[in-house]
């Protein structure tokens, strides 16, 4: 299949670069690295706390328990890609999980109704993202935040601002209790959600205009791409994404918090931003992101067991994405990255 470069794609050459078979070895030392990281991260924790830590349940618990958080970062990617920011996807969530909670839980409706619903609304929430950076002209940025902290005024408002329970107990057995190979199904959702991003995003035209978007959108507008078609799908997709994840976040827990969704943002930036930097340097890219975000609960769970304090959760996540961003930009060639 050919595909189709930029001058924005390529990092650019400076006259005392070397040259030859060094730069290929480098290359491929890049897209490994965050995975062998991974890897020497785990073996470290199980040396230290093998009782605990290199234990079967603590695999399954990692890999299972956390897919909320994979798909949300796995959501970030989309519109990324086009050069749009979503801070929305905190509330967005939170809103999906409390639909579900509160219409199922509350009001008997059927399950496959409410997820449905769930979903629908997550769809809506970007398409009013969307509507506002497009046709007003307003940073990404500044409204997917303003209409995230409004979805969490309108969560307090459908819960009374209290834990909401009573859950069909099909979706806790759909995500958590029922398990493949030892580990929940939440896994391999989260999973199945990377490879169709993979392929959408390499062999799909789809995948193509939206990196040709994010890369330039003077340039890709001149080739002929819709590109406000572009970015508006990709808030969309966004928002859709989000909401599964607050189903199966409502799926892990059983409840649906009214702050549950706001923790998973940052650490959901941060896996995307890591991402970027392993697999296909300088791109955003799924299973990066995938290999990114159980680094981060790898490191923030053997932390925890070695006796941590609750805080460096927050300095792990936080230097993780500081890190990560000064990483991607590094593989760029320090290009300023261009977001609306």
């Amino acid at each position: 299949m050919t595909t189709t470069t930029t001058s924005r794609d390529a990092a650019p050459v400076h006259p005392g670069a070397r040259k030859g078979p060094r730069q290929p070895i480098v290359r491929q030392l890049e897209r490994v690295a965050l995975p062998v990281a991974l890897a020497v991260l785990a073996m470290i924790f199980c040396v230290l706390r093998p009782d605990t830590f290199a234990t079967v349940d603590n695999l399954s618990a990692i890999l299972g328990s956390q897919a909320v958080l994979v798909v949300v970062a796995l959501g970030l990617l989309v519109p990324l890609r086009a050069g749009d920011f979503d801070l929305s996807v905190g509330g967005t969530l939170t809103l999906s999980a409390m639909l579900v909670a509160v219409l199922n839980g509350e009001h008997g409706v059927p399950l496959s109704a409410t997820i449905f619903i769930a979903l629908g609304a997550g769809a809506l929430v970007g398409l009013v993202n969307g509507l506002f950076v497009l046709y007003f002209g307003i940073n990404s940025f500044i409204v997917t935040l303003g209409v995230g902290q409004l979805l969490l005024g309108i969560v307090s408002l459908l819960s009374g601002n209290r834990i909401v329970s009573g859950i069909d107990q099909s979706l806790l057995d759909a995500v958590v209790l029922r398990r493949f190979l030892g580990v929940p199904l939440g896994f391999y959702y989260a999973a199945l959600l990377c490879l169709l991003l993979w392929y959408v995003f390499e062999y799909t035209t789809v995948g193509r205009r939206l990196l040709f978007v994010g890369a330039g959108r003077d340039v890709a507008r001149l080739s002929g791409v819709r590109v406000n078609r572009v970015r508006l799908g990709s808030l969309v997709a966004a928002g859709v994404i989000a909401a599964l994840a607050g189903v199966l976040y409502a799926g892990t827990t059983g409840s649906a918090d009214p702050r549950g969704g706001t923790a998973y943002l940052l650490p959901a930036f941060a896996a995307a931003f890591l991402g970027a930097t392993s697999i296909s340097p300088g791109r955003f890219n799924p299973w990066g992101t995938l290999i990114a975000a159980y680094f981060l609960l790898v490191g923030i769970t053997g932390l925890q067991m070695l006796g941590a304090q609750t805080y460096v959760q927050d300095l792990f996540y936080g230097g993780a994405l500081v890190l990560a961003v000064a990483l991607s930009q590094l593989l760029r060639g320090r290009r300023p990255q261009e977001f609306s």
